[in-house]
């Protein structure tokens, strides 16, 4: 499943984001890539020992644990502490898969990486180029989104990041470990969870949508790994 949630920070956070990360100290990524990305990878990076990295993921990982989206989604047991990079005068990022593991250094702890994660700073006409291609059973599919918005694919897909041309392209990215570990069993419960919000919206709290909440229960119950 590749979701797009809109406006995972408000207009004030994205001002002050904007702001810090113009005139943040950026690295270069392949510092930070693994054995596959390092002959890929081609853009700048937020080192994790900067006082901005660790500032901006507070900033993230607050606005997405009240986000009801991106918790219906994901069903995030664990968020991996995001990083930032910055895409300019060609940056690009070749054909990859993210690592199957991730270390996250705040937790000093493994994490599984089911869903993949990318947070847009700039908005598309403020660059050229830099689309990020997903490749999954069913295609192709180019994402370039409005600051503020958040793409959602699996870890296992294949992607990357066209060359940026012209202008600057700045994302974070992070990865979530799932209480649901199978992408089909999220995409069934995500489907059911929206069935039965558009119940409620319509009907308001009627029987039937208290019977689909409780199948949706039951079914996390029995998926869920904590």
């Amino acid at each position: 499943m590749i979701l797009h949630i809109p406006n995972v920070l408000n207009k004030e956070q994205l001002i002050e984001c904007r702001r810090l990360l113009d005139n943040a100290n950026w690295i270069d990524g392949k510092l930070t890539a693994g054995s596959q990305a390092v002959n890929v990878k081609n853009n700048f990076q937020l080192s994790e020992n900067d006082e901005l990295t660790a500032y901006l993921r507070e900033v993230i990982t607050n606005a997405l644990s009240c986000n009801p989206l991106f918790i219906s989604a994901a069903l995030p047991n664990h968020i991996i502490s995001p990083f930032f990079n910055r895409y300019e005068n060609g940056g690009n990022y070749g054909n990859h898969v993210d690592n199957s593991i991730m270390f996250d250094r705040k937790m000093k702890k493994n994490y599984r990486t089911d869903i993949s994660c990318s947070l847009f700073f700039t908005d598309p006409e403020e660059y050229e180029g830099g689309e990020m291609v997903i490749e999954d059973t069913f295609g192709t599919h180019e994402v370039k989104l409005p600051a503020g918005d958040m793409i959602l694919y699996p870890s296992t897909s294949l992607h990357r990041v066209e060359p940026v041309t012209h202008g600057v392209r700045m994302v974070s990215f992070m990865w979530v470990q799932s209480m649901i570990r199978s992408a089909w069993k999220r995409s069934m419960l995500f489907e059911l969870d929206n069935t039965i919000q558009s119940i409620r919206a319509k009907y308001g709290e009627t029987s039937e949508a208290v019977n689909l909440s409780i199948h949706y229960h039951k079914l996390l119950q029995e998926w869920a790994e904590l």
